[in-house]
């Protein structure tokens, strides 16, 4: 039965399910602020923006609710936008909707769904589970039911993340087969795997691709034991989870092969056998002019399907920052490879702000133009503004936003990236980057400057050579510190920094504030012991330099969750005892948070950890007062920042999530 418009639109407005801007909380949309924290929204009925859900898109692209044109159904696996969303496509049978906000139809999303089609139906997988009833219905109301005895069918050698399985007729017989993507972790271990010259000495990220040919019929199935693909003489293997798609992609008459990667690329066989008996050439990465297709970040989710129904088969394809983009495949073949166009972000009505995901966010006035603005950073390595437009219009107390804005710097857009060796966890990570920053007059020029910390822990700072109100950036110089001997570093980084260097635990924020009051801006942050230190500022001659880092600072000692950690409590405040890996990794900004007249710390947590400045004599003692909210945004971190967007000289919380969403939470101590 299909299921028309105004049978969806009454069911939605019914409340079967909730709208992910709040994942059932009270949007930020009426005159009085929330009390608790919540999405912040674009307040712009006009605007568009880039199609996304939270930490990391798995995409089921159908028609959903049978209206003849495609909707995208996308898993979000991650806190807190963890769900199943359907993004409605009103625009009709065009190949670049404009979709609606995401509607929650589903709470128990997961890695490894994947939508494949028989005679034109979708089928969800998710492991050796189908579900069945789901069209235009919740996910949480389908029926499920177990296609095969066992989950695992790959010996992995170490841990295993992925295990992608899909229907499809292998052989031209009429039946449906089992095509099932896994990847092995045990080759590849994970920190302390560089020798002093950066080179990668464990093992790379396997990801190999299985049939289960069904010997049976599609009503009563029976299943060959598994058997590994081979191309080219030798067994499938790519660079981790390869997210596996058999289709007809050149056209010929055959089934041919794409794979994705646990990074940001798709390799692709080609069947020189055929229909009844193929046979796969050795894997080459896709390509279009000459250039390597790739996502814009990794952890990348390709399905194959015909999007713009012109014969052809695309992929749709999510990426790890939770936007959803189309590769179209253009019809033509060169050398014997499908050229398809490069990632298009699908688009979407905006709603809450969002920019990538684990967003860094800093309340600033940007453009000098008397409010204040969102500069944020995010896993992708990039960093964006959102333009505060000024006061809304549908009666909101919060501003209306634009669209973000990548940052430039040296006329390109501003990235820091691991690469293959920047990561302290392997090459696995090359498309990272967790910028962290703060804005502020670094050199004492008058105008805002950038001061950037990432994924490789050297903190850096952009010159801002253009205006006040034109922000322009020049490439990224190092902060200098006047070590006395070599700088120090993390003893688990292979590199050693230049002599002035700044190089400390990553993805932590460097905060930039006139500590000690004379007039020169201090930087606060991490040293490489994971204490939080002051590096003052000092002017020697006409240079400007650091100092040091001194530990200052007294209270407890935690990991990189806050999690207290007392067998390491020396009475200094040490903001995380974690090694390699689980070192850095904490956000943080300095506030007078209850008016007080002390500055207060308020960091990363669960949501966000309000640590209390009680005073004392040369080093600053500190209390950890808890959370400022019970609800979990953080699977890995969240990032706090402060506003007074409402101009009552209390500066209010806006935290930037897991989900790439910057959430607002009125300062509880305004007007006591």
């Amino acid at each position: 039965m299909l299921l028309g418009r105004n049978f969806i639109g009454a069911w939605l407005r019914a409340g079967l399910v909730l709208f992910a801007a709040g994942s059932g909380s009270n949007r930020c949309t009426a005159a009085e602020p929330p009390a608790r924290l919540t999405p912040l929204e674009y307040h712009d009925p006009d605007a568009v923006v880039d199609l996304g859900v939270g930490l990391w898109a798995w995409p089921l692209p159908m028609d959903w609710d049978g209206d003849g044109d495609w909707d995208l159904v996308v898993a979000c696996p991650d806190v807190p936008m963890r769900g199943i969303y359907l993004f409605e496509n009103r625009s009709g049978a065009v190949a670049s909707p404009v979709f609606e906000r995401p509607v929650r139809i589903g709470d128990s999303a997961s890695t490894n769904m994947k939508v494949s089609f028989v005679d034109g139906r979708p089928r969800v997988l998710k492991g050796n589970v189908e579900f069945t009833g789901f069209l235009g219905r919740s996910f949480d109301q389908a029926r499920t039911v177990e296609i095969y005895p066992r989950d695992k069918i790959h010996r992995s050698k170490g841990n295993q993340r992925f295990n992608v399985w899909s229907y499809v007729d292998w052989e031209g017989d009429g039946d449906q087969d089992l095509i099932v993507g896994c990847d092995d972790w045990g080759y590849y271990g994970w920190d302390d795997g560089y020798d002093a010259q950066g080179r990668w000495r464990r093992g790379p990220l396997h990801g190999v691709v299985y049939l289960i040919e069904n010997i049976g019929s599609t009503d009563r199935p029976s299943y060959a034991p598994p058997q590994q693909l081979e191309a080219g003489g030798e067994v499938v293997n790519v660079y981790g989870n390869p997210m596996p798609n058999l289709a007809d992609f050149d056209g010929d008459g055959d089934l041919d092969l794409v794979c994705g990667e646990f990074l940001d690329g798709f390799t692709w066989f080609e069947n020189i056998g055929n229909r009844s008996q193929p046979e796969f050439a050795a894997g080459r990465r896709l390509v279009r002019d000459g250039r390597p297709l790739h996502m814009h970040v990794q952890m990348i989710t390709p399905t194959a399907i015909d999007w713009d129904r012109d014969g052809n088969v695309d992929l749709v394809c999510g990426d790890e920052d939770g936007r959803v983009a189309w590769l179209r495949n253009t019809g033509v073949v060169l050398q014997g490879m499908p050229q398809f166009d490069p990632p298009a972000y699908f688009q979407q009505r905006a709603g809450w702000l969002k920019f990538g995901a684990l967003v860094t966010p800093v309340g600033v006035d940007w453009d000098g133009d008397g409010d204040e603005d969102l500069v944020c950073g995010n896993t992708a390595g990039n960093i964006g503004v959102f333009e505060n437009l000024g006061p809304s219009s549908d009666g909101s107390s919060f501003p209306r936003w634009a669209p973000p804005v990548l940052v430039k710097a040296g006329g390109n857009p501003l990235r820091l990236m691991a690469g293959q060796n920047g990561s302290i966890q392997g090459p696995a990570e090359a498309k990272w980057g967790y910028t962290t920053l703060s804005v502020a007059d670094w050199d004492h020029d008058g105008l805002h400057d950038l001061v950037v910390n990432s994924i490789w822990g050297r903190v850096v700072w952009f010159r801002n050579v253009g205006s006040r109100e034109r922000p322009e950036f020049s490439a990224e110089q190092a902060v200098e510190v006047l070590w006395q001997g070599p700088a120090p570093k993390p003893p688990w980084v292979w590199w050693d920094p230049q002599p002035h260097e700044l190089v400390t635990q990553w993805r932590t924020t460097p905060v930039v504030v006139d500590w000690d009051g004379d007039g020169l801006n201090d930087l606060v942050m991490l040293d490489h012991e994971g204490y939080l230190a002051l590096f003052q500022r000092v002017r020697q001659g006409d240079r400007l330099w650091l100092l040091p880092g001194r530990r200052i600072f007294r209270g407890k000692a935690y990991d990189s969750r806050h999690r207290q950690q007392p067998s390491a409590d020396d009475g200094l405040l040490r903001l995380n005892t974690g090694i390699r890996g689980s070192s850095g990794r904490r956000k943080l900004c300095v506030v007078d948070w209850d008016g007080d007249g002390l500055r207060d710390l308020m960091v990363n947590s669960t949501n966000c950890a309000w640590l209390r400045n009680t005073g004392g004599g040369p080093a600053v003692a500190f209390e950890d007062r808890g959370d400022v909210d019970g609800r979990r945004l953080a699977g890995h971190t969240t990032s706090p920042t402060t506003v007074d967007w409402d101009g009552d000289g209390w500066r209010d919380l806006v935290l930037g999530a897991e989900d790439g969403r910057l959430y607002y939470l009125p300062n509880p101590h305004a007007g006591r």
